[in-house]
């Protein structure tokens, strides 16, 4: 089912608020060096859950800090309703996800071009199967 311009425009607010919000955090909590990026926000039908995906530069500390992120939800959403009380009424629950898309064409990319390339080898695609 496609979003509705509803959807739409609260994930929009809320990815752009967001961007703000965990950069300042990761700046004030002395993390330098760190790109938190919100590359896709997904509204439910009914408004009241928000999954955000987030890149996370560079890779070996995503996990981690997606942790972080997760134990402040909280924090997070209290400050994104006090940018976002003049626009949205309720503030949906925050949900956040790693968003590995970069990550696996990468990995797609370098496969293909390296030793394991399954057009060149039709051997290697029996072990890239999932089970």
């Amino acid at each position: 089912m496609e979003e509705t311009q509803r959807q739409k425009k609260i994930g929009s607010v809320l990815q752009r608020d967001l961007v703000d919000v965990l950069q300042n955090a990761a700046t004030q909590g002395g993390m330098r060096g760190i790109i938190i990026s919100v590359s896709k926000v997904k509204v439910t039908v009914d408004l009241s859950v928000a999954k955000v995906y987030l890149s996370i530069f560079p890779n070996d500390k995503a996990k981690t800090l997606i942790e972080g992120i997760r134990s402040n939800t909280p924090l997070i959403r209290h400050e994104l309703a006090q940018r976002t009380k003049n626009q949205l009424r309720r503030m949906p629950n925050l949900e956040f996800f790693i968003d590995d898309s970069l990550e696996y064409i990468d990995r797609i990319e370098q496969s293909l071009k390296g030793k394991e390339n399954p057009l060149e080898n039709p051997d290697l695609l029996d072990k890239r199967k999932k089970s």
